[in-house]
């Protein structure tokens, strides 16, 4: 019989719609033990805001949708106010993310999950915060090392680069950056996926991957040397492709995975084919971490119109990786 999954939940900015699924999850059912991060008077505020009444567990038990959730009561300096973000609460969500990393590299969980945070104002606390991504791969000194993933039941796009001007992109990727990313992600999707020889589509950096050095010459100087090299080392890569081309069915029914050269090259494309329906993962750190496709999005706190797709996916996904 096979151990029940651990995971770690961390509700994000809680003047977010971070809290609002978190409510949602009380009554959905999962195969884990799951444990939530987030301020109890807050959440039940948001719970009321839904019509609805969370019971919280002084066990942790499985999770079985009955409307409970077992809870590590956060407390904040300024009371939350839906819809408003308040920088004075910011220390707080770091102390959150710093606390569930450090305890999933300890094995005290198996998986994290965290909901959405805002980078404009965590950086008023943390000036070098530029991502969650970043930010938990330098908790896990793995800083560097870490690789974007977005992924469904159908598509997988990998970054070479996430949070960074689009002006600096071009200076960012190297033979030795692209390198590490393709080996990472290889490894990753053959022990995380279980896939034995992933197939990766690879797009261009430029318009029609550059057309022979017409509009552009990293294909021809870093981005085919690079793949020419690794497959004579067996690995299975394809490209550059052009980047207007590389996500057409065709190509999406034959690969394993996709790697873009900058964050709205893939992922716009990736969120026009499934937005809301996506997972991201964080590829690279020795602990796994998963997390949905959107933001924290104010203008829904409270309401119907939330749809938590994304993050049912990101725990299914995480218990799915910790078996």
């Amino acid at each position: 019989m096979s151990r029940t999954p651990n995971i770690i939940i961390n509700c994000g900015e809680p003047s977010g719609i971070g809290l609002d699924l978190c409510v949602f999850l009380a009554f959905k059912k999962f195969p884990a033990h799951i444990t939530v991060m987030a301020n109890q008077e807050a959440l039940k505020a948001r719970a009321k805001m839904h019509g609805k009444k969370i019971n919280f567990t002084k066990k942790q038990k499985p999770h079985t949708g009955d409307g409970s959730i077992f809870l590590i009561d956060v407390p904040y300096k300024d009371n939350v106010t839906p819809g408003s973000p308040l920088p004075r609460n910011s220390l707080t969500q770091i102390k959150m993310i710093d606390y569930a990393v450090i305890n999933c590299i300890n094995k005290n969980y198996d998986a994290l999950v965290t909901l959405p945070i805002s980078k404009e104002v965590l950086s008023t606390v943390n000036t070098k915060f530029t991502g969650h991504t970043e930010y938990i791969s330098n908790l896990c000194d793995t800083t560097n090392k870490e690789v974007m993933l977005l992924a469904n039941k159908k598509l997988k796009v990998a970054l070479v680069t996430t949070h960074v001007p689009v002006s600096e992109v071009s200076n960012l990727i190297t033979k030795i950056k692209l390198i590490n990313v393709i080996k990472t992600l290889h490894n990753d999707l053959k022990k995380r996926f279980k896939i034995k020889n992933p197939k990766i589509i690879i797009t261009g950096l430029n318009p029609h991957a550059g057309e022979n050095g017409n509009f552009g010459d990293e294909e021809l100087r870093i981005i085919s040397p690079v793949i020419k090299n690794l497959n004579k080392k067996g690995f299975n890569l394809i490209g550059p492709i052009p980047a207007d081309t590389a996500f057409v069915p065709k190509h999406i029914k034959e690969a394993d995975c996709f790697l873009a050269m900058f964050h709205d090259q893939g992922l716009a494309a990736f969120k026009a084919l499934s937005f809301g329906e996506g997972v991201n993962i964080t590829l690279g750190l020795p602990i796994i971490r998963t997390s949905v496709d959107h933001g924290t999005a104010y203008n829904l706190v409270g309401s119907k119109e939330i749809e938590p797709t994304s993050f049912y996916q990101a725990i299914s996904m995480a218990i799915k990786l910790s078996k």
